[in-house]
């Protein structure tokens, strides 16, 4: 990639920054002036500690950057590459004599796969695999959700391995819909952890599904819908959520909103005050993974239809912590519609079967 697509100036936006963190994929960019002097760098983490502060993403990115970030000579490359690989960051600005940004070393252009931080034990893993989707016909007229295939491994075991790679070994499925198709598949295909399956009668939704496994849950638990991916991190949403005290913890993307007219505001007389083309919002969003102390089971009312968001909403109402954990727009990959679906073979680089 042309380092010139990983540099921004200092006047633009924390959410065009972010944007370009997304496009660029190295997990970083640089903030250079005019004659491209490094003046520091913006990275997914410092997007991270910058929401979580709850800052203005439409302040400049020269504000809240690193100022200070480790750097080395352009003629220092194999010092600098040493330097990351004991130091695990995600990358390295190389300068020239004059301070101006020559190169750049980034730890996901290593050979092999980067290494995982597993979690500090286990944690079971509550996959919602029982819905319809309808919104994914006429697949799912054929095949349940979790079984549709993403290249050639079905959904659901994507994300089965995904969250092994981290140390989950326990993984509870609350099937309804063509419940007998995903047990079939699960018994077949071996795979190096254990699969446990919950009925589901009635549909009960996200949330009331996990009363069914009451009393077999010990442990923080992390809640999966059977659609989504995420390019993070895993074992450091937990420590978050271990560190803020949260009852439940929701990872949260960074989605950006275009609306496609020009919008108007108006004044009490009925004139018109402003007009803007096409604006862009940005809000944090659900992803539908959440990280939840065994009590949120225990304390769910059985048999009782209750989507995810509203067992998190009544732990607000109570003022108990109930936290976000935010990623970039382009780490939340949903193949809930079809649209979208195509987006995740497209991001993984596999085909759509």
């Amino acid at each position: 990639m042309e380092l010139s697509k990983l540099c921004v100036r200092p006047n633009c936006t924390v959410n065009q920054a972010v944007k370009c963190i997304d496009e660029g994929g190295k997990k970083m960019i640089f903030v250079v002036d005019d004659a491209r002097t490094l003046l520091g760098i913006f990275t997914d983490g410092d997007m991270r500690r910058y929401m979580l502060a709850k800052g203005d993403f439409t302040a400049p990115v020269g504000a809240v950057m690193n100022k200070t970030p480790v750097t080395y000579p352009v003629k220092q490359k194999a010092d600098a590459l040493e330097s990351m690989e004991r130091e695990k960051c995600v990358g390295i600005p190389l300068v020239d004599e004059q301070g101006r940004l020559a190169d750049a070393i980034f730890w996901n252009d290593l050979p092999g796969e980067a290494p995982i931080h597993r979690f500090q034990k286990p944690l079971p893993v509550i996959m919602m695999a029982g819905g319809k989707g309808t919104r994914l016909y006429p697949y799912t007229k054929v095949l349940p959700k979790p079984l549709i295939p993403i290249g050639e491994l079905p959904i659901a075991e994507h994300i089965m391995n995904r969250f092994y790679a981290y140390g989950s070994e326990d993984f509870h499925l609350i099937i309804n819909y063509k419940k007998s198709m995903i047990k079939a598949y699960f018994n077949d295909v071996p795979h190096p952890y254990q699969v446990h399956y919950v009925d589901e009668s009635e549909f009960l939704g996200t949330g009331g599904g996990l009363s069914l496994l009451k009393g077999q849950i010990h442990d923080t638990a992390i809640v999966t819908n059977c659609d989504i991916l995420l390019d993070c991190d895993y074992s450091c949403i937990y420590d978050y959520h271990k560190a803020s005290g949260n009852v439940i913890t929701i990872v949260s993307a960074m989605k950006n909103v275009t609306i496609p007219y020009g919008v108007i505001r108006m004044r009490e007389n009925g004139q018109i005050a402003a007009m803007q083309e096409k604006p862009e919002f940005s809000y944090l969003v659900n992803t539908g993974i959440y990280f939840i102390e065994p009590r949120v089971i225990e304390e769910l009312e059985e048999n009782r239809f209750i989507g995810m968001p509203e067992v998190a909403e009544a732990y607000i109402q109570k003022d108990l912590p109930v936290g976000a954990y935010p990623i970039s727009e382009k780490s939340w990959m949903d193949m809930g519609q079809m649209e979208q679906m195509e987006q995740m073979c497209r991001q993984l680089g596999v085909s759509m079967s």
